[in-house]
């Protein structure tokens, strides 16, 4: 790929992209239960070890999900929201391949870039509930951005876990999605990781130690459905090739419910048994 395509911003992108649907839920009137049963907002972070500035942006996103004192006093009250950290490939020619990279990400990467009407791939890129995009190191902005995403009933599925095999894991599903269904939404299912640090010995970020949380290892379309009433039951099982390292104890899973225009409709998220 040519580089002049590609971006490493660190902020000033002016340019937010917001779409609303009329399925979203106004939180203000809700009572504290039914506000206990919305999903969290989910945050897509777009990033490379290759890019000078995603490391900062990988920072925020964790800072946001751990809230101290001091990210209160800089984003105030957030809604309770989630990251998936997808490592695209395109900065891997620029002397340092990014060992999370995975050309799956950038081609997802590329689909928000469509959906959204961009102008082009960048790093560090933050796309908020599939609807919503800024740059990640502006944590005013993706603060601003978490807090008018919409929101929704969280889907209330049930999962189990096998292992078919030494180097397999597998997850079935069954539950409601909580939600009306018109016309055709696929069920997500992605498997990430956190406590991850990688010593970078080349590129431009040669000689940082570079801490990295919720990185994505595998994401799977569990099923598809049309037309579905909020308490039908849905089942559907997905099966991972598991990596090199893998530890149930940094290892998340977070099924996610997105329709045609890649808008996150539902977020739900598991733990993943220690004795799996």
């Amino acid at each position: 790929m040519a580089p002049r395509f590609f971006a490493c911003f660190s902020g000033g992108r002016s340019r937010v992209r917001r779409s609303t649907t009329p399925d979203a839920i106004a939180t203000a009137d809700l009572t504290p239960e039914e506000q206990r049963r919305l999903s969290p907002v989910l945050i897509e972070l777009f990033c490379s070890q290759g890019c000078a500035t995603s490391p900062e942006a990988e920072a925020i996103a964790t800072r946001l999900t751990r809230p101290d004192k001091d990210s209160e006093s800089v984003s105030g009250n957030l809604p309770p929201l989630v990251v998936l950290a997808f490592h695209v490939d395109y900065w891997d020619y620029n002397g340092w391949k990014d060992r999370f990279a995975s050309s799956a990400w950038t081609v997802r990467q590329k689909a928000y870039v469509e959906a959204l009407r961009l102008d082009t791939l960048f790093t560090p890129q933050v796309v908020v509930g599939g609807r919503t995009e800024c740059v990640g190191t502006d944590l005013d902005k993706v603060a601003a951005t978490v807090r008018s995403a919409p929101r929704f009933t969280s889907p209330a599925m049930q999962v189990t876990f096998q292992r078919p095999t030494p180097e397999t894991l597998q997850a079935t599903l069954t539950g409601k999605l909580n939600m009306k269904i018109e016309g055709s939404v696929d069920i997500m299912v992605a498997f990430y990781e956190n406590g991850l640090v990688t010593d970078v010995t080349s590129g431009v970020n040669n000689g940082r130690v570079l801490p990295n949380d919720h990185v994505v290892r595998r994401m799977e379309k569990a099923t598809s459905v049309s037309d579905l009433a909020p308490k039908k039951t849905v089942s559907a099982t997905v099966q991972v090739q598991l990596w090199d390292g893998f530890n149930p104890s940094k290892t998340g899973i977070l099924l996610f419910v997105q329709n045609s225009a890649l808008q996150v409709l539902g977020v739900q998220q598991f733990k993943l048994p220690q004795t799996v």
